[in-house]
């Protein structure tokens, strides 16, 4: 007797349309609800396959594996704490000197409600009121934002514990995850899961090998700018603004804001504002078409619409982590899409390969026009 065959049903467009849409937004929730969890992993995944170089250089001098790591993660953490040490004295320094900013912010404030009201016809003493309450609200800390602040702070901590651990055991537990990954997929597929999961490394180690490089020239160049300029705490703003710009376009804008308060600040010829916004604009231009081109976008193919998407949602589903995490996880997913059959044009369309103007050409009967 002959095996009954499945039916196979084919569902209307509308209703495809409807379950991928119900997809995303059940799959979005899972990712948002999942926070605390999946942003620490992916930032231990990260880090690790980063790190793991050192491990295997280490491992295949026939050190032991568990010192490998041990020794691997006590260099990456005293770098990092020499990094911070400096940064918190420089940012110690600003904290001291706040309450003279909020009195050079009252001389500021009083030269803007003048200029208001004397180009606009609004009063100075309406505009003092609002700027006042601004600052108030600014400034003021309610008994819900100290506790958000203190439930901050044990999640960061918390995190901080955390994301060494899954270092650690993720280093330690590598070939057994690759080999469960291609046990998973099955022996069909070994060579694409290779494949991917070799390109991924190589991709994620350049791309922020190139991000640290880009880093620390724009630091050089804000900086010298600032410095130019002498506005107060330039190396502070540099290393902040430098910190900023690795969020891709979003951080150059917040900067060029920080920049302009603090030349305000620093000088009371509000020309030096502009100085500062011209200086962060000629330098956001190096960045886009010289150092992100060629130090940067040369390991990470992503066209510039597919890559500002992506930081936007990633900072409404994880916040400031999302925008960090956004590029590197977008990469992936192109790499993974570029093996896959059936997903191959959404991988060109995140890719920035620019193919040839299609020109569309409408051919439509003429009318026969009545004699006159």
């Amino acid at each position: 007797p002959k095996s009954s065959e499945i039916p196979v049903v084919k569902l209307p467009f509308y209703a495809r349309v409807t379950l991928i849409l119900v997809g995303l937004f059940v799959f979005i929730s899972m990712l948002v609800l999942g926070k605390p969890i999946i942003v620490p992993l992916l930032f231990s995944v990260v880090i690790s396959i980063l790190l793991s170089t050192i491990v295997d250089f280490l491992t295949s001098r026939k050190v032991d594996r568990v010192l490998a790591i041990t020794i691997t993660m006590i260099m990456a953490t005293f770098i990092i704490f020499l990094f911070g040490l400096f940064f918190i004295s420089q940012a110690n320094m600003f904290i001291e000197a706040l309450p003279e900013f909020n009195a050079k912010l009252d001389v500021l404030q009083k030269q803007l409600s003048g200029w208001i009201a004397e180009n606009f016809g609004v009063s100075a003493r309406k505009t003092n009121l609002w700027i006042d309450s601004a600052r108030k609200e600014l400034m003021s800390l309610s008994t819900e934002r100290v506790s958000d602040t203190i439930s901050t702070l044990m999640n960061a901590l918390i995190v901080l514990i955390l994301v060494p651990v899954y270092i650690f055991l993720i280093l330690f537990y590598q070939p057994l995850i690759i080999d469960f990954i291609h046990r998973a997929c099955g022996e069909n597929y070994h060579k694409d899961v290779g494949h991917v999961l070799g390109q991924t490394k190589t991709l994620l180690k350049a791309y922020f090998a190139g991000l640290l490089i880009e880093l620390l020239i724009i630091a050089a160049l804000n900086a010298a700018g600032l410095f130019i300029l002498k506005i107060e705490y330039a190396i502070l703003l540099a290393i902040f603004g430098a910190l900023l710009n690795m969020i891709p376009y979003l951080g150059g804008i917040l900067m060029l804001g920080i920049s302009m308060l603090m030349a305000l600040i620093s000088h009371t010829d509000t020309s030096y504002a502009l100085y500062a916004a011209i200086m962060f604009f000629v330098i956001q231009l190096i960045d886009n078409y010289i150092i992100m081109p060629k130090v940067v976008g040369s390991r990470i193919r992503i066209n510039a619409l597919v890559a500002i998407v992506a930081v936007i949602a990633g900072g409404a589903i994880w916040g400031i982590a999302g925008m960090f995490l956004a590029l590197p996880l977008i990469a992936i997913i192109k790499v993974i899409f570029d093996r896959i059959e059936p997903l191959e044009p959404w991988g060109f369309l995140f890719g920035d390969t620019m193919p040839p103007m299609v020109r569309l050409k409408f051919r439509g009967r003429r009318k026969p026009v009545a004699a006159g």
